[in-house]
């Protein structure tokens, strides 16, 4: 039979490393296929990464069929649980699997359907993820980080999305380099994992030195209410250093985005 790809389905799935790749394929290549590919009529719902090995080396597989479903909404949660239970998920992408499950589950507003045949067993009802707590405690993160994710699928560029996805900047830095225009976040992926943390520092510095200063507590006690503690010399001095870095970084960024669009014109000339 003809087997359908589903691309939506295939997005919940983190792409292998080279070496993950290579060790499946040698594990194929030797061993045959011997778990069977899981299908919802045509659409194949587990074994993407085999499905594409066997096909490419012509290893014959099996298909096992699960009937459980009544809607595509179902296969996701069904898929979205399985990815979630899975050591090998990112983190990141265990947050946006869960991020994802909220939706489907607040559109749906019933409990799916439980698998069936074989395959490995999806919930009997779920419920619903109406905070940030339970969306966290369904990835393993914590309140947080689902928050930094938040704002990565916000405010994120495909490439800084695809650095955090590949390893490259952390959740943290990512969703600070996420409050940069889109140009300088380009500049900042192009210029690789020490550029961006480099960026996520800068920016930090810059928050923090606009930060208002903390009042020694005997300040606190002993002031009237209305009166604030004026900055030390100090405080102003790392404050002015912290934006002029900031200052600093933006133009490199913008020279590089200017170079890049140099480059380009003069390949095309």
């Amino acid at each position: 039979m003809d087997i359908t790809i589903n691309e939506v389905l295939r997005s919940y799935i983190d792409p292998l490393t080279t070496s993950e790749y290579t060790a499946l394929e040698r594990s194929l290549l030797a061993e045959g296929c011997r778990d069977a590919l899981v299908l919802w009529n045509d659409v194949l719902i587990d074994g993407h990464n085999r499905y594409a090995i066997c096909r490419k080396h012509n290893i014959p597989f099996k298909t096992v069929q699960n009937t459980g479903f009544e809607s595509l909404d179902d296969v996701m949660l069904w898929m979205i649980d399985n990815h979630l239970a899975r050591r090998s998920v990112s983190d990141f992408q265990r947050g946006v699997l869960a991020l994802r499950k909220k939706e489907i589950v607040a559109a749906k507003g019933v409990a799916p359907a439980a698998a069936e045949d074989g395959a490995e067993p999806a919930r009997a009802g779920v419920q619903p993820l109406s905070t940030r707590e339970d969306i966290a405690k369904a990835a393993r993160l914590s309140s947080n980080q689902i928050g930094q994710i938040e704002k990565i699928q916000k405010a994120a560029t495909p490439e800084l999305v695809e650095a955090v996805r590949s390893g490259t900047i952390s959740i943290n830095a990512a969703a600070t380099v996420a409050s940069l225009p889109q140009a300088e976040q380009v500049a900042a992926v192009a210029g690789g994992r020490k550029q961006l943390q480099q960026a996520a520092k800068e920016i930090r510095e810059q928050r923090a030195a606009t930060r208002p200063p903390r009042e020694p507590k005997e300040a606190k006690e002993g002031a009237a209410p209305d009166q604030a503690a004026e900055p030390s010399e100090a405080e102003r001095l790392r404050a002015e250093v912290a934006q002029l870095r900031g200052r600093v970084a933006a133009l490199q960024t913008e020279n590089a985005v200017l170079n890049e669009r140099i480059a380009v014109l003069l390949d095309g000339s």
